[in-house]
C-alpha cells in the first residue's frame, strides 16, 4: 500500500504546493515511485508546477525526475449529494489505482473546505499543515484569547482533522498530523517568537507534532516557473544566476522536515543501506 501524505490548510498562501512538490521530488531522488494529486480545481497550483517542470525538461533536453501526476476536478452539478458521490467515486478509483503503482502519494489541497479536501484528509497517513509565521495562520488552528494567548476553542479546520482521524482509527489506521512553520523570517522578532511559543503550546492539545520550519527564501518563488526544486541539480543556466548558500540551506531545511515525518519507508531504506 502506498503511504499517503496530504498537505492541507484551509488558508491560501501557506506554501502547500511548494511543500508538496519538494516532498515528492525528494522521495523520487531516494529511489521511490511517487504520485502527486491536485484536488484544488480552482488554483491548480501544483498542477501548474508539474507542467512547468515538464516544460523545463523538454526545453533543456535534461533528464528530470517526474512524479505521476493526477488532477481531480470538482463536480459542478446541481445536486450537492450527487456531486459528492461523483467526487468520492473518482477519488477512490484514483487512490485504488495508485496504491498498486507507487510507494508514496502526495496530495495538495485547496485553501478552503470542500468535499475533495476532506477526502484527501481522510486518506492521509501523514498530514502536513504548513503555517506562515503569522497570528492569522494560528487562527486557522484555534481561536486564541487576545489577552492571554490561551486557546479558546478548536477551529473548524482542526475539528475536520480530528473527525478524519477518528474515522481512520475505526479501521485500525492512524493519522500523524505535523505542523510546519513556513516562511520564517531570517530576522528574530517578537512576533516570530510568539508564534513559535503558541505553535508549541497548541500542538499537544490539538493532537499534532511540530516539525522544523522552512525559512522565507526568494528561491522558492523563482523555482516555480521552471518547475524545479532545491533537490534538483541547479546551475546558472537553470536559475539565471549561480546557486547561493540560500539554496543549500533550503535543501537542508527540507531534508530536516522529511526526517521529522518519520516515514516508515525511509526508515526501512536506512536500515538496508
Amino acid at each position: 500500500m502506498a503511504h499517503i501524505i496530504t498537505v492541507g490548510n484551509e488558508k491560501g498562501g501557506s506554501g502547500k504546493s511548494t511543500t508538496a512538490l519538494h516532498l515528492a521530488v525528494y522521495l523520487l531522488y531516494q529511489g521511490f515511485s511517487v504520485a502527486t494529486i491536485d484536488v484544488d480545481s480552482r488554483q491548480q497550483t501544483l498542477t501548474r508546477y508539474v507542467r512547468n517542470r515538464r516544460a523545463t525538461a523538454d526545453a533543456s533536453k535534461r533528464e528530470v525526475l517526474m512524479p505521476k501526476h493526477v488532477h481531480l476536478p470538482t463536480a459542478w452539478g446541481d445536486s450537492i449529494t450527487e456531486n459528492q458521490r461523483v467526487e468520492l467515486d473518482i477519488f477512490e478509483r484514483t487512490m485504488n489505482g495508485l496504491n498498486n503503482e507507487v510507494d508514496f502519494v502526495v496530495i495538495d489541497t485547496p485553501g478552503f473546505d470542500g468535499n475533495l479536501a476532506r477526502l484527501a484528509h481522510g486518506a492521509a497517513d501523514t498530514l502536513i499543515t504548513p503555517i506562515n509565521d503569522s497570528m492569522i495562520d494560528i487562527d486557522v488552528l484555534a481561536r486564541i484569547d487576545p489577552k492571554t494567548g490561551a486557546p479558546l476553542e478548536a477551529s473548524p479546520y482542526t475539528r475536520n482533522v480530528h473527525k478524519a482521524r477518528a474515522e481512520r482509527q475505526k479501521t485500525g489506521r492512524n493519522l500523524d498530523w505535523v505542523l510546519v512553520r513556513n516562511r520564517i523570517s531570517n530576522l528574530a522578532s517578537n512576533n516570530a517568537s510568539r508564534v513559535q511559543d503558541l505553535v508549541d503550546s497548541l500542538a499537544g492539545g490539538l493532537g499534532c507534532r511540530v516539525a522544523a520550519g522552512i525559512a522565507e527564501r526568494v528561491i522558492f518563488r523563482s523555482l516555480f516557473l521552471s518547475g524545479m526544486t532545491v533537490f534538483d541539480p541547479l546551475d546558472a543556466e537553470m536559475l539565471g544566476s549561480a546557486p547561493s548558500i540560500s539554496h543549500v540551506n533550503a535543501r537542508h531545511e527540507y531534508r530536516a522536515l522529511v526526517a521529522a515525518l518519520n516515514l516508515p519507508q525511509l526508515d526501512a531504506l536506512k536500515l538496508s543501506a
